[in-house]
């Protein structure tokens, strides 16, 4: 027998859901999906001529959609639905095959569901109500289906007594990580060579040091100049936007520049090799900074950077839930 899936999915319009009895995605324009070819790439295709303008990576991810919500989707599967409106988790099984809707103006693509229970987010781990925070508007849901389904059962009771959450930890780290991941991505996106050395710059100051670029071009080795204040030391800073690890050679090269009671800081988005490792720990007064640690310096100071940069990477602040041993 084949086992049910458990389908997560979002929408903008919780009363069709709740009062109509249904699952639906949008994509009006698409059509109706039974009359394209049921496979992936034909998905693709029909996606691509009729929203030539999205970016050729969302192609992928909103065709698939589309494709799983006809062809994936089984009746008999089940649908955790989170409501805004009232901030429960309604889950439900599907009932009916796929139906296009052409009266409806946004969701024409739809299908039938029974809901058989409407339950508060309180009643859930924190794991469980992240995996269905997803920002797609179908996936499915793996990590905590199994959760979601005994919330069904007669003696399902609520994750409300005095035991902690332990997928709060977890949950957190996934959060944190993906911010992590968002922020190096639009670094690796949007600044290469001089860019990136402009940026470190206005995050060193952000940190409180004087700054001073090298011209855009230069071939001394050393990018940024940088002083806590107008005395001694200096700190020669060199900066690496490759995606390819920093070996130690290059880690070298910026040694050679520097004089005695210099400090030297290196920086790259991605990481280093173990010899260069290996470098770094045997030459102190030189820092190397990595991706991640870019990262954590960047959260730090944020609301020190430049507006430019922080329209670059929008960030908003925000609390999250932590273990209780990390308070």
């Amino acid at each position: 027998m084949e086992e049910k899936k458990v389908w997560g999915i979002h929408t903008l319009d919780d009363n069709l859901f709740l009062k109509n009895n249904v699952i639906a995605i949008g994509w009006p324009d698409f059509g109706d999906l039974s009359k394209v070819t049921a496979t992936r790439e034909a998905f693709k295709e029909r996606y691509a001529q009729i929203y030539p303008n999205d970016k050729p990576g969302a192609i992928p991810t909103s065709a698939g959609m589309l494709y799983r919500f006809i062809h994936e989707i089984k009746i008999g599967d089940y649908v955790v639905f989170p409501s805004k409106v009232d901030r429960m988790v309604n889950i439900g099984v599907v009932e009916g095959e796929y139906t296009y809707v052409d009266s409806e103006k946004e969701y024409v693509q739809q299908r039938k569901v029974k809901w058989l229970k409407h339950l508060p987010r309180t009643s859930f781990t924190q794991g469980a109500l992240y995996e269905i925070g997803s920002a797609m508007s179908l996936f499915m849901v793996k990590n905590y289906a199994d959760e979601y389904l005994s919330a069904l059962d007669k003696g399902f009771k609520a994750a409300l007594d005095n035991t902690d959450d332990d997928t709060i930890g977890a949950t957190a780290e996934d959060i944190i990580e993906s911010t992590k991941d968002y922020v190096l991505k639009e670094l690796s996106r949007n600044l290469k060579g001089y860019a990136l050395e402009e940026f470190i710059a206005n995050l060193l100051q952000a940190m409180g040091y004087r700054t001073k670029l090298s011209p855009q071009g230069g071939d001394s080795g050393i990018d940024i100049t940088a002083y806590k204040d107008e005395l001694p030391p200096r700190i020669l800073v060199q900066v690496k936007s490759q995606d390819s690890d920093i070996k130690e050679i290059t880690i070298q090269s910026l040694k050679g520049a520097m004089t005695e009671g210099d400090y030297g800081l290196f920086v790259t988005l991605s990481h280093y090799t173990k010899k260069a490792q290996e470098y770094l720990e045997k030459t102190p007064i030189i820092k190397g900074i990595n991706g991640s640690e870019l990262v954590d310096l960047i959260l730090k100071y944020y609301d020190s950077l430049d507006d430019k940069y922080k329209d670059m990477i929008p960030l908003k602040m925000v609390y999250i839930p932590v273990p209780k041993s990390e308070n």
